[in-house]
């Protein structure tokens, strides 16, 4: 135990003596979370629209008007001429195109259909979603406007319109910002538990220093615990300090046990440490330890459901996604926070990487060789 503690003060002696990790630990992480906040938004606004309308009725100047009083939609321009809105679209000076032909409200009223063309610039496809999404609902609103006026006979007692009052649980606001801090949370904790653990080995073995120690009587046990455990401390510092961030800056809830949280980021924080020290193991210089860790970052990341829905993934994805360990804590982290969900509701997410972090460990353990 004595061999350890010595251990570990020199680890964390180490740390704080490098000015170039200090900045990484304790001011990049800060930014982040301002700035990637905001930045990572899942909502769009300014949208640029380009209108043509056609028809000139009060049909389509009140549909025209849903637009304008949207926040979503600038309306850069409004014309009869759909070639002067296509040259728009194609300079890229607006991003979509809604074109009202002539009888527009003619058919609306007699036939009570007609046809809305909507032209949407889909370069960006998640943008282009969006921009769909946003221009269905405000014209299924407006379809549903017109119907009860003009087509219920007034006093007759038949039900005028179908009302739907939506009820969004755990985020009632729809605030991106409490969705994504979580998000940024899970990748800072993840960066500091993997990439740093793991250059933190290489540059020892690039200085030599990791041979000094093998011929000493430390063992191999004792090495690799003061290895990862400095940084294990240091991510749950940054959780903590994310937390109390969150809450000040944008009144993250905080629903489930905070307790709950830390012990499962803690197992979590295993999983993560294992794969750095398996990483350093397979990786002779920090560029070689650098692309290897950038591939699995980048995976991890990208599948772990941070901007996009894991159960929108198609089916073979989420089952590459059961060794995705960032995935099971972007999860675990919303549960508990957003919807206050208990142990009973993350036992799956628990155990797994309970036993991930067994395998995990065994094997970075077993593939790192103290040499005598």
């Amino acid at each position: 135990m004595r061999v350890l503690r010595t251990l570990l003060a020199k680890e964390f002696k180490q740390i704080f003596r490098n000015r170039l990790l200090l900045p990484i630990i304790f001011i990049v992480p800060v930014v982040q979370m301002i700035l990637l906040t905001y930045a990572a938004s899942l909502e769009m606004k300014g949208i640029r629209m380009a209108v043509v309308d056609q028809d000139h009725s009060q049909a389509s100047r009140l549909l025209v008007s849903r637009f304008q009083g949207s926040p979503f939609f600038d309306m850069n321009l409004y014309s009869n001429d759909y070639q002067e809105a296509l040259d728009e679209l194609t300079g890229d000076r607006v991003d979509v195109i809604l074109h009202m032909k002539h009888g527009f409200e003619k058919r609306l009223y007699t036939e009570q259909e007609t046809e809305l063309q909507l032209i949407v610039n889909a370069i960006n496809a998640t943008e282009a979603g969006l921009i769909n999404s946003y221009c269905t609902r405000i014209t299924g609103d407006f379809t549903a406007q017109l119907r009860a006026e003009w087509f219920v006979p007034e006093g007759s007692g038949t039900l005028r319109a179908l009302e739907i009052i939506p009820r969004y649980w755990y985020n009632p606001l729809l605030d991106y910002k409490i969705y994504m801090f979580s998000g940024i949370l899970v990748i800072i904790v993840t960066l500091i538990g993997l990439i740093l653990t793991a250059l933190n080995l290489v540059r020892e073995k690039e200085m030599g220093t990791t041979e000094q120690i093998n011929v000493t009587p430390i063992r191999k046990y004792q090495f690799v615990m003061a290895k990862l455990l400095p940084f294990m401390v240091i991510a749950l510092f940054e959780l903590a300090f994310g937390l109390v961030i969150g809450r000040l800056l944008y009144g993250l809830p905080m629903l489930g046990s905070l307790g709950l949280l830390f012990l499962f980021t803690c197992i979590y924080l295993l999983v993560v440490l294992g794969i750095g020290l398996f990483l350093s193991t397979i990786s002779n210089t920090q560029q070689q330890l650098m692309f290897i860790a950038f591939f699995f970052m980048i995976t991890f990341l990208l599948m772990s459901g941070v901007f996009t829905p894991v159960d929108s993934m198609p089916g073979w994805a989420q089952k590459v996604n059961l060794i995705n360990p960032v995935a099971y804590f972007m999860k675990v982290i919303r549960m508990i926070l957003l919807k206050g969900s208990g142990f009973g509701d993350i036992t799956r997410e628990f155990y797994s990487l309970c036993i991930y972090a067994i395998l995990i460990l065994t094997l970075a353990i077993t593939n790192y060789r103290k040499t005598t």
